[in-house]
């Protein structure tokens, strides 16, 4: 079977927008989360969000097309950018038709949509919309951005499987690229979802915090959420060496499982099949993992079950791993959350570091495993999993490891 390697890795974020900045804020606990105001019909409205600040769409795309792409565009081609920099590698014609791109988002283009929406529904309202207003908002927008701004003419397409969105993508890219389908591609996800409406929606869900992100502890209160990209380079390893590229890590296997059960509360069985997939697939034993990047949200009930879920796969072993969430510092970018999360996966793979679980006040009865509170921990770190777990019961895990 052919292994596939991380070669090179973008990022946007509200805890950087380049990977060595994500890289000295993750490790040292930096919060990105901050109270985040619209106005609506004259009066504020206020919000505990992680947004992408000072972000330079013209940085990346040319000026005169980047009011074509929805924010969500804009940074998946940023973090494409980078990753593709960052790899090193060069197109031919015959290359790119071998190269993919594979994204992940939840919702899209959903800045455009409420903008048009406002524009035509509010008082003085206008009969038209951006002319581009479909072309900004469909879903597939970012990777059909990346292609064209890369130049790449392989397979590519979106995957929209709410918070598992990018995970799912990386996973598909994984089994693409294993049964020779092509021989590189750049995947992740994207989203930007800060818009009044989307955070009224999860507010009426009853599971937003009115503060911060205390995943896996006591009087957490839930979720706040985030936005950005992060984009990675695959390439089978033996592309990789063949060009001399510098190699991260190892993307060894991926898991997936739908719980049936719940639209909104997950399912421990579930969760454990896809963490036992993903380990069985990379050829890993419970005692090979080190380090969970969990999903670890900060609502009670997803919590508890993750918490389940890792001892139902790990048994024993499951009280000797170093669990974290990275919720807590860049809050939950849905279809993107996975991508992010992913890159601080790879990070502490490649450092020898666990991330932190910020803000975390002490342990719930329900949630006992080691969750690295509120300081990184420099360790070995063997190999390690990202953990998705999506409303509708869509479960996605991937297993990372050192490259040997």
């Amino acid at each position: 079977m052919r292994r596939i390697v991380i070669t090179g890795m973008g990022v946007i974020s509200p805890i950087g927008q380049n990977v060595e900045t994500f890289r000295q804020n993750l490790f040292k606990g930096t919060s990105g989360i901050e109270s985040v105001g619209f106005t609506y019909r004259n009066n504020e409205v206020r919000f505990p969000a992680a947004p992408v600040k000072d972000f330079k769409a013209e940085d990346w795309i040319d000026p005169k097309k980047s009011s074509l792409l929805d924010r969500f565009s804009q940074f998946a081609v940023a973090a494409a950018l980078q990753a593709v920099r960052d790899s090193g590698i060069t197109f031919t014609e015959e290359t790119a038709e071998r190269t993919a791109v594979i994204t992940g988002t939840g919702v899209g283009g959903q800045n455009t949509l409420e903008e048009s929406y406002m524009k035509l529904l509010n008082e003085q309202g206008s009969p038209r919309v951006h002319p581009f207003t479909i072309p900004r908002l469909m879903a597939n927008a970012g990777s059909s951005q990346i292609s064209m701004a890369t130049g790449i003419t392989g397979p590519g397409f979106t995957v929209a499987s709410a918070c598992a969105s990018a995970i799912h993508a990386m996973g598909v890219t994984l089994h693409m690229l294993r049964s020779g389908l092509i021989d590189a591609a750049i995947t992740g996800g994207s989203e930007a979802c800060l818009t009044f409406g989307t955070l009224k929606g999860w507010e009426a869900l009853r599971v937003m915090a009115p503060d911060v992100c205390r995943p896996f502890s006591v009087n957490r209160a839930g979720m706040v959420l985030g936005e950005g990209a992060a984009m990675f380079m695959l390439e089978t390893l033996e592309n990789a060496e063949a060009r001399g590229a510098k190699i991260y890590a190892e993307l060894a296997g991926f898991g997936m499982s739908s719980d049936a059960k719940d639209i909104t509360t997950p399912d421990v069985k579930g969760a454990s099949r896809a963490v036992i997939k993903a380990m069985k697939d990379a050829g890993l034993a419970p005692e090979d993992i080190d380090y969970i990047n969990a999903h670890g949200t900060g609502t009670r009930i997803n919590d508890l079950t993750e918490t389940a879920a890792l001892k139902t796969a790990f048994g024993a072993r499951a009280a000797k791993l170093a669990v974290s969430s990275s919720k807590s510092m860049f809050g939950h970018a849905l279809g993107a959350a996975g991508a992010l999360e992913m890159l601080a996966t790879v990070l502490a793979v490649t450092d020898d570091i666990a991330p932190p679980t910020m803000n975390y006040l002490g342990p719930d009865p329900e949630c006992d495993l080691d969750y690295v509170p509120n300081t990184a921990r420099p360790m070995k770190i063997r190999a390690a999993l990202n953990n998705s777990f999506a409303f509708g019961g869509l479960n996605a895990v991937v297993a990372v490891k050192k490259i040997s």
